[in-house]
This record gives structure tokens, sequence and C-alpha cells, in this order.
């Protein structure tokens, strides 16, 4: 089994992002990392036919969940794609390919080169990111977005009950996060099964897969918690990145503390594939909300 590889949930929709993914891996993995990419099965061909020559490894989400015991694969069929892929990316580990996986969404580009010395501890253990989200809290507030500081508390405290931790509020991200096996196999054992629920019936339930791993984590304590910063630059809004390369700052100076660069798909239709979704007007509405930096 591998210490490590690099993992990412998609679907046609984000194939031109995970494919700007897969190229920045290329370009970047300096120690050949394995990458792999699971996208629903009556997509691999479309994904193989761009991928293939970016070294991914693909699998299905129907082999992922085909290999999660108690997983009712027509009920995460059923489910909001938003939740359903949550439940895939953190049943990856079931196929058990290697001890830790970095998982990356398709909106990720790698800015820099690395290696498994960015993600894990020379004795295996993953670097989890946790912090108490201040520095997003903040901006909310000074944008005025206070329905960001209600729905991060209400989601922390969701989660936290459920493990009777009492303390400060965390959070386990932003995305990419290393995810330990072991973490999610002890969540499995100590709480789900005596529960008798599935990882489906936990992300109904509360769909923040980063906090069940955060919490499981701190209340099972299955791997060590080093705890880091994020790993990648995460612009939430398209008007931060506005402001910061205004600012005269570039992918040189993030390169400094982070290995990559996040750029939320919401306004980056344009990548859409096979074309950005909606119809001209909607298209227009987006363009001009994205000049007034209001997306």
């Amino acid at each position: 089994m591998k210490p490590l590889v690099l993992f990412c949930k998609s679907y046609s929709t984000d194939l031109l992002r995970v494919k700007r993914l897969a190229q920045s891996v290329c370009s970047y993995n300096s120690q050949n990392l394995p990458f792999y990419v699971s996208v629903p099965e009556t997509e691999l061909s479309l994904f193989h036919e761009h991928l293939d020559e970016l070294n991914v490894r693909l699998v299905s989400d129907e082999d992922i969940l085909r290999a999660s015991p108690g997983i009712d694969a027509q009920k995460v069929a059923q489910m909001p794609g938003s939740m359903a892929q949550q439940v895939v990316k953190s049943e990856f580990w079931r196929l058990a390919i290697s001890e830790a996986y970095l998982c990356l969404d398709s909106d990720a580009v790698f800015i820099r080169p690395f290696d498994i010395t960015d993600f894990m501890t020379p004795d295996g253990i993953p670097y989890t990111v946790i912090d108490e989200a201040h520095g997003l809290l903040e901006e909310a507030i000074r944008q005025k977005r206070e329905r960001v500081v209600t729905a991060f508390n209400r989601e922390a405290d969701l989660v936290q009950n459920i493990f009777g931790r009492v303390g400060r509020r965390y959070s386990f991200g932003p995305f990419p996060l290393v995810w330990h096996r072991a973490v999610w196999q002890s969540l499995a054992d100590r709480y789900l099964k005596p529960q008798s629920m599935s990882l489906a019936d936990a992300i109904e339930h509360a769909p923040i897969e980063s906090r069940w791993y955060g919490e499981a984590l701190l209340a099972y304590q299955a791997v060590p918690l080093m705890p880091c910063q994020a790993l990648f630059k995460v612009y939430h809004y398209a008007w931060q990145l506005d402001q910061e390369r205004c600012a005269g700052i570039n992918t040189e100076h993030l390169a400094r503390f982070y290995c990559g660069v996040i750029y939320q798909s919401a306004w980056e239709r344009n990548l859409d594939w096979p074309v950005e979704g909606g119809n001209w007007l909607s298209r227009m509405g987006r363009r001009v909300r994205r000049h007034l930096g209001k997306i």
C-alpha cells in the first residue's frame, strides 16, 4: 500500500478544470505521486479520451461505493450531487490503494514543485489543516456577509455536538486536505457502526465531510494531530483575486507559502464542459456581476 496518493472526484462539467489540474500535476509532481480521478462509470470513456496522456489513473465512483460496506449505491445516486460527491471522496480509502490521500477538488492548480514532505511528516503522519477560520470570518464581516459567519457557527456546532466535544469551533479546511485511512476507519468502527449508520447516512445528516473527518480525528486520535495552515491559497470570491493582482501579488509570491491555488468554479464558468451553462442572459449576468466584484 502506498503512503500517499493524490485523489480528485470529478464530473464531466469539470472536465476542463480537472485537465488543468492534471497538467499542473505533471509539471510539478517531483516524486511522481500517483494521481487518481474518480468519475461516474458513464463518463469514464470521456475522461480517458482527455486525460490518458496526463498519467491520470481513472476509477469509477461506483467501484468506490461497491467497496464500502453498508453503502446503498442507489441511495447515494438519489442524493444531491454536492452530497453524493462527499460520500465518494470520503470512501476512496476503501480501495486500499494508500495509507493517506490528498483530496483535491477539480478547481485546484499546483503552482510549484511538491512531494510527500509537503503533506506528511517523515514518520508518515498527515498534516491536518485546522484553525478557527478567523481570516475568512473577518473578511466576511468586512464585506457585510454575516450569513457566512452564521453558517460557519451552525455547521461547526452540528458536528461538534455529535461527538460531544466542548470548546472552540474549528475549521478543518479549506481543501485540499490530507486524509488518513485510519481516521475514516475509526469513524466507521467507533461511531457509524454502533449507530447502525453508513457514511452516506452521516453526510445526509451533516453534509460537511471535512468536519466528520476532523472531529473523528480529535475524538478517536487514530493518528497524531499535526496541525498546519491551508495547503493551497483559496480565493473564495473573484474580487479577492482581483484585489491581490492589483496589489502585485502573483503565483511566485504565493508559492513561498502554498503548493497551489483554488479558483472557484462558480466564477470560472467559462471552463464548464462542453460549454458554459445557462442561456445568454444568465451568462451575461454572471459576467456583469464578475465585473462589478459581486462574485
